[in-house]
């Protein structure tokens, strides 16, 4: 869990220093600053997204994923959760609280960085992947909340249920995860990281948060069609 607490604790310092010298950053310079990110989190999802050797599996996982996502609707549970917060701690409540928490929540969930390391940290003690996103989650974080503002801070606690539980799960995938099935999950999840970009950006509003199954059911549908030699 090391690795985890570190990821967690660096996004609630890199949060509170973007609070704190916020306000000295001009407008104009924190949405240009915005729009960078959001832009290098479209190259990370884009070069993720390309390490699949079979498109059915990221086809199949994002529309069955979607489809359990929407049922369950996730993202309707992040908005509560996240406007739940606002209530309490956010006394202006236009909304801005409750964006920032769900866009960088899934920021942070979502992708390689997070399932992988969570899974070394949790089956060989490794915790160097997790360290390193805990490097790039913290200045990102001081980046979103100068600009977003305190929901930054609490998407802390998503990351540290989320990469919790898979690293205390890792054990029992031990001898699931090969490393075909790992670039299908990084390519799926690589797509989603690519809708919070388009998110951030103001593009077009996607709901990544219904599609997250999707990274996991990459897991039998990668099983499944390349026992049965179906697509790529």
């Amino acid at each position: 869990m090391l690795g985890t607490i570190v990821n967690a604790l660096a996004i609630v310092l890199g949060s509170v220093a973007g609070l704190a010298f916020g306000q000295a950053i001009p407008e104009r310079l924190k949405r240009t600053m915005i729009q960078g990110v959001g832009l290098a989190v479209l190259l990370i999802g884009i070069s993720m997204a390309l390490q699949t050797k079979n498109l059915l599996i990221v086809i199949g996982s994002l529309v069955l994923g979607g489809a359990l996502g929407a049922w369950i609707d996730i993202e309707l549970r992040l908005q509560r959760l996240g406007a739940w917060l606002e209530y309490r701690l956010d006394s202006s409540g236009d909304g801005r609280f409750t964006k920032a928490f769900v866009s960088t929540s899934l920021i942070y969930c979502v992708g390689a960085m997070a399932i992988m390391g969570s899974l070394e940290s949790g089956l060989k003690g490794n915790h160097s992947i997790l360290f390193a996103k805990a490097a790039l989650d913290g200045i990102s974080a001081l980046v979103f909340a100068s600009s977003m503002g305190l929901g930054v801070v609490f998407s802390a606690v998503p990351v540290f249920i989320y990469q919790g539980i898979i690293t205390f799960s890792a054990f029992y995938l031990q001898g699931l995860l090969s490393a075909h099935i790992v670039a299908e999950m990084s390519a799926t999840g690589g797509l989603l990281i690519l809708g919070i970009g388009l998110n951030i950006l103001e593009i077009k509003e996607i709901k990544v948060g219904n599609l997250l199954p999707g990274i996991f059911l990459a897991i039998p549908l990668t099983i499944l069609l390349t026992k049965y030699h179906i697509g790529g």
